[in-house]
């Protein structure tokens, strides 16, 4: 009998307490690492209590960044830590939110799919909730369905989630499900206490609703000591030995092993009355050890810059941070990230601001806020011979500055931002031009690009044909692929109608690439994108530090086409 066909599937419910970014997302993730190291099947799915339909429309101000899975679904940034951690591609049915719970049922009473009955929270509302998770089951396949319920026990928003979830125990059996409580616990500072009481209180508000946690994972600072953890356990009615702590790290990826160590996956396993193996995380361990001896050599350091719109707040770029962090484990140096915001650029010019990095990154974004900024760092970038990496709106941005400052476009614009100038380079895309609703009506997901032989792009994949994610409504406008590439410019991915220009860069420069997709969704810890390898490899090269960890990267030669290495 095999392993799937002996072990029916079973669901692990993360809720938070107390606050709000708890963790809860990297706990999940942490935990689907571990059992897929025992070689159990897991995927992991988010429910968003929020009412709108998806993150797309959201400002990353009001949501962060907003993950795009290969089916072209918009989502939580936590489903891009679940890909990371469990390296393993998720789908539209690894998320949903309120907003598409309520809709769906809204759209089957206008269809009159119950029959004239009045439509009720319970059993209609929750009975949609749970029907998505078994058909998410079902379409895994999976041993282990982690379900993560966003925002805190006390929202309103999110109660009827927290219903649903507490009738899946009797529908599929108390042994088939296991309920994790992440809360946190406070250290007053002024008397050196950590304190209990916040996680008592969120436990009680959890058990109000009518589920019991299983196991508590302790957001501290500090160690837990055994009267903190005996005071827990006695307070929540939860085990002793299920009081696990997860203290701060400098690194995320290192929760999985301190979440080993603590007992995580062994109290889960046994909850779900699952057998325990050795997990397999030899990979990992090198991988987090790989970085933290990279990290304490300051010597390897490279400055990089991010010059972007929303740089206030990180999150907008969590995937493009990670995807960096990636690439400089295995290039074997430790990045530095400069935040600019790209307005400042307006106003204090591309030198103030860029002189000392060896390396700049324009990232994706909506909105003609701080537009020009860019363009002036990816001028500077161009002039300076500075490695450049652009996706998505870097893409396109590197596209008006080339045309205007050298192919002589004056007031090259795309039409996004100016839709009557002269020299529209980037133009809506054409099956954009009758879209009404901006709600998931992008080019999104994963679509096909070759890649023309000789080309960095080619040499840094390694493959002549890619796939990659993308969002976006603008492209390049095809009327001017002649004037540019007669400059200078290489159009070195295209779809394969060769219709789209997928990717761009310029021969007299030391690197210089960009993308109108996404490559930071694909990256992954234990395999970084060879996009961000080159573009740190370069950067590193520009800043004249050299890794240990390898000597396999390939960056473009700044007098020929020919690779060299780092």
């Amino acid at each position: 009998m095999s392993l799937k066909s002996s072990i029916s599937t079973r669901y692990v419910f993360v809720t938070g307490g107390v606050v709000s970014s708890l963790g809860k997302g990297i706990i999940a993730a942490s935990l689907g690492r571990l059992l897929r190291a025992r070689g159990l099947d897991t995927t992991i799915i988010k429910l968003d209590p929020y009412l709108n339909v998806d993150p797309g429309t959201m400002s990353p101000y009001q949501h962060g960044e907003v993950f795009v899975t290969e089916d072209g679904a918009e989502t939580d940034l936590d489903l891009g830590h679940y890909e990371r951690f469990i390296n393993h591609d998720l789908s539209r049915m690894n998320a949903v939110t309120a907003g598409a719970i309520y809709k769906s049922v809204l759209e089957k009473e206008r269809r009159g799919d119950y029959l004239g009955g009045t439509v009720q929270m319970i059993p209609h509302v929750t009975n949609e909730i749970k029907g998505f998770l078994r058909r998410a089951a079902e379409h895994s396949q999976a041993h282990v369905v982690i379900v993560e319920v966003g925002g805190t026990v006390g929202d309103i928003e999110g109660l009827i989630f927290l219903e649903a979830i507490r009738q899946m125990r009797k529908d599929i059996g108390r042994d088939h499900v296991c309920y994790i409580h992440a809360t946190m616990i406070p250290n007053l500072r002024t008397t050196n206490e950590l304190k209990t009481k916040p996680t008592q209180h969120s436990v009680d508000t959890l058990r109000s609703r009518g589920i019991q946690p299983d196991i508590l994972v302790c957001r501290t600072e500090r160690t837990l000591n055994p009267s903190i953890r005996e005071k827990l356990s006695l307070f929540t009615d939860v085990d002793n030995n299920a009081v696990i702590q997860c203290k701060d790290v400098g690194n995320i990826y290192e929760v999985p092993l301190y979440l080993e160590q603590e007992g995580l996956c062994e109290r889960v396993l046994e909850k779900m009355g699952l057998p325990n193996s050795t997990p397999d995380l030899v990979e990992w361990k090198t991988l987090t050890e790989r970085t933290k001896l990279i990290d304490s050599q300051a010597t390897k350091t490279v400055q990089i810059a991010v010059v972007g719109k929303y740089v206030m707040l990180s999150d907008a770029y969590i995937s493009v941070v990670e995807s960096l962090k990636h690439a400089a484990t295995k290039v074997g140096v430790k990045v530095a990230i400069k935040w600019i915001l790209s307005e400042d650029i307006e106003k204090q010019g591309a030198q103030a601001l860029l002189s000392d990095v060896s390396g700049i990154l324009v990232p994706g974004g909506f909105g003609d806020r701080g537009i020009e900024g860019k363009i002036s760092a990816i001028e500077y970038a161009r002039k300076q011979k500075i490695p450049y990496l652009g996706l998505c709106l870097g893409m396109q941005t590197a596209v008006v500055e080339f045309a205007r400052n050298v192919v002589a476009m004056a007031g090259a614009h795309s039409t996004e931002f100016d839709n009557k100038t002269k020299y529209p380079v980037i133009d809506l895309m054409a099956d954009q031009q009758t879209v009404v609703e901006k709600g998931g009506t992008m080019r999104l997901g994963k679509y096909p690009c070759h890649l023309l032989p000789g080309s960095l792009a080619r040499r840094l994949y390694n493959q002549d044909d890619i796939s990659e994610r993308h969002r976006h409504r603008y492209e390049v406008n095809n009327a001017y692929r002649q004037q540019l590439e007669a400059k200078g410019m290489i159009f070195s991915g295209l779809s394969p109608d060769k219709r789209l220009v997928e990717m761009i860069e310029l021969g007299d420069h030391p690197f210089f690439i960009a993308c109108q997709f996404h490559p930071e969704l694909k990256s992954r810890p234990d395999n970084p994108h060879p996009l961000f390898v080159g573009f740190v490899a370069a950067s590193a090269k520009q800043a004249s530090v050299v890794g240990d960890f390898e000597s396999n990267i390939v960056v473009a030669n700044s007098s020929e086409t020919s690779s060299s290495v780092v």
